[in-house]
């Protein structure tokens, strides 16, 4: 099924392309999600008179993310974490421990959205990426610390 994205989709497309998408995805999700409207001649003379509005909303958009991304950056995070004798963490830092240490300094992130390729199991800074938008990608310095320090 041919579809015109309203907006941005992971791994899909973004706005304003067309699409085509398997009929099921388009009729289950993306079309009661509001995300695509079916590429048809109305639809395509809507979107036609539809686009720079939405083109704006959409650079306003990626602006904010670009301003949270930089606030993130200069932001110091830290995990305290519980360590052996040997030095090694007991378990390891997830997305969603990442997530949750985010949301306690203020910033609103969906574990989804971090880009960790495995979880974290030493003590030390790391480097973890976060998309706010599929065009801003923050990267944020984390610190792991023992929990007594």
């Amino acid at each position: 099924m041919k579809v015109i994205l309203k907006s941005d989709i992971t791994n899909v497309g973004r706005q304003g392309e067309i699409k085509e998408v398997s009929a099921g995805f388009a009729r289950n999700y993306l079309i009661p999600q509001s995300l695509v409207m079916e590429a048809n001649n109305l639809n395509l003379k809507i979107w036609e008179r539809e686009r720079g509005r939405l083109e704006i909303h959409r650079e306003e958009i990626i602006n904010f993310a670009k301003e949270i991304a930089s606030r993130m950056e200069t932001s110091k995070f830290v995990a305290k974490v519980k360590i052996g004798e040997n030095g090694k963490i007991f378990g390891s830092i997830t997305t969603a421990n990442l997530a949750k240490i985010f949301e306690d300094n203020g910033f609103k992130v969906n574990k989804r959205d971090i880009l960790l390729l495995n979880n974290i199991k030493e003590i030390g800074d790391h480097e973890v990426n976060v998309r706010l938008h599929p065009e801003v990608v923050a990267k944020i310095k984390l610190s792991v610390i023992n929990e007594k320090e």
